[in-house]
């Protein structure tokens, strides 16, 4: 730690806690700035590629980051495939926020990685942050996920930079997570190949667990294509899309297991314009989890085999992404839940291990090779739904955790990746 000025030749520097007491109290003293600032993000909706929302955020956070010494780039996106589901042709790409600020020579590199978005719409009703009649919880779009991980992650980086804690840190603001992260990637794993460690504010289980294990997850869709028909006419001569995505739907039932981390779900999907016309198109999508990377593979594999011969008709051609690989428990990853539950402790705080079945950036960063945990953010739950909810003591306690686990890490040479 660095010595503070004031004191004599012969002075001890500050022992690691006394500075981490000063933290805990510089964040305690923002409580009101906190709650102030969920709102604030809460209330400017980012849902479904909202463009001006997100602009509004990505700017706000980028003006924070430059007030502490940290450089901005906006790293343009990448397209994504065009059968996606939801994908569009003319959508504007929205870039990634990438916040710079180089520490001292040696120190730990520490990837703090959001995203701006959410999954709640722009205008629908769902729109602002109600605190509860007890003020303990409060309602919100995205107010979990991960509206309250972003306001944590920016509060613990000033209350360092106001207390003079030195540290090296990359901050990387996506605007696609909710829909793959497939615009962002190659920017995550630029910045995951540049840091020692990744820090992702995702939000907590309700219970403040944090999760150590994830699947992976894949998209994919069947397209079919048949021969149009009068029903009435000429039924014989048209050959049926929709049956033969039927058919697709029908075998993928058999892929899934999930007590053996393998899960293979179909929806949504189109086929067909009248109920008197053999269909001669027709489309289904689905999503893939899977616990390994050889479990993929199978899946992958075995839907390969509802595929048809070049010719025939009706025929079946399938397009696959499993774009976010597992996220098991590594040693790295382990070393550093361990180091977070520590600052738990030392906190009076509760640091249970936990899995889920969800997916998030953090498997593409430990994918890249970066010791990463991902869900450090705020308690809370309701993902994606009018319910989604928070536990307002934790915008504080987690604010407390994150920063305090950065400092560590920061005077830790023993994180640097070699």
């Amino acid at each position: 730690m660095e010595q503070c000025s004031g004191h004599g030749p012969h002075a001890k520097p500050p022992q690691p806690h006394a500075r981490e007491t000063e933290l805990r109290e510089q964040i305690a003293s923002r409580r009101e700035a906190l709650l102030a600032d969920l709102k604030l993000h809460v209330e400017t909706p980012t849902g479904c590629g909202f463009k001006p929302g997100l602009d509004r955020t990505r700017h706000h956070f980028a003006e924070r980051l430059r007030a502490m010494g940290a450089s901005i780039e906006l790293v343009p996106g990448q397209p994504r495939p065009n059968w996606l589901y939801g994908a569009s042709h003319s959508a504007e790409i929205p870039p990634v926020l990438v916040a710079r600020r180089p520490g001292r020579a040696g120190a730990t590199r520490i990837l703090v990685s959001g995203h701006l978005d959410t999954v709640h719409e722009p205008d629908g009703p769902f729109r602002s942050l109600s605190i509860s009649a007890d003020g303990k919880t409060a309602t919100g779009p995205g107010c979990v996920d991960m509206k309250g991980g972003l306001v944590i992650a920016i509060h613990a980086l000033e209350s360092l930079h106001a207390i003079g804690v030195p540290g090296s840190w990359t901050v990387v603001l996506n605007s696609d997570e909710e829909t793959g992260s497939y615009h962002s990637e190659p920017a995550l794993r630029a910045a995951a190949r540049d840091a020692d460690v990744g820090l992702v504010l995702e939000p907590a289980l309700p219970d403040g667990s944090l999760v150590v294990e994830r699947p992976g997850s894949g998209q994919f869709v069947f397209e079919c294509a048949g021969r149009a028909a009068h029903v009435g006419r000429d039924f014989a001569s048209g050959r049926s899309a929709v049956l033969a995505l039927a058919r697709c739907i029908s075998a993928t039932e058999r892929l899934s297991d999930p007590s053996a981390a393998r899960i293979v779900n179909v929806g949504p999907i189109e086929g067909g314009h009248a109920t008197n016309v053999v269909p001669d198109s027709a489309r289904a999508w689905g999503n893939a989890r899977f616990g390994t990377p050889e479990i993929a593979a199978a899946i992958e594999r075995e839907l390969r085999t509802l595929e048809t011969p070049k010719g025939e008709v009706p025929s079946v051609r399938l397009e696959v992404s499993f774009n976010r690989p597992a996220k098991p428990l590594t040693p790295g990853t382990h070393r550093l839940a361990l180091a977070a539950r520590a600052v738990a402790e030392s906190l009076g705080q509760k640091l249970p291990f936990g899995k889920t079945g969800g997916v998030c950036d953090g498997n593409i960063l430990q994918d890249a090779g970066l010791p990463t945990i991902d869900t450090l953010g705020v308690r809370g739950g309701g993902l994606h739904t009018p319910q989604e909810w928070i536990e307002l003591a934790s915008l504080v306690e987690r604010c407390q955790l994150v920063a305090i686990l950065v400092a560590r890490l920061s005077s830790d040479a023993s994180w640097k990746r070699p």
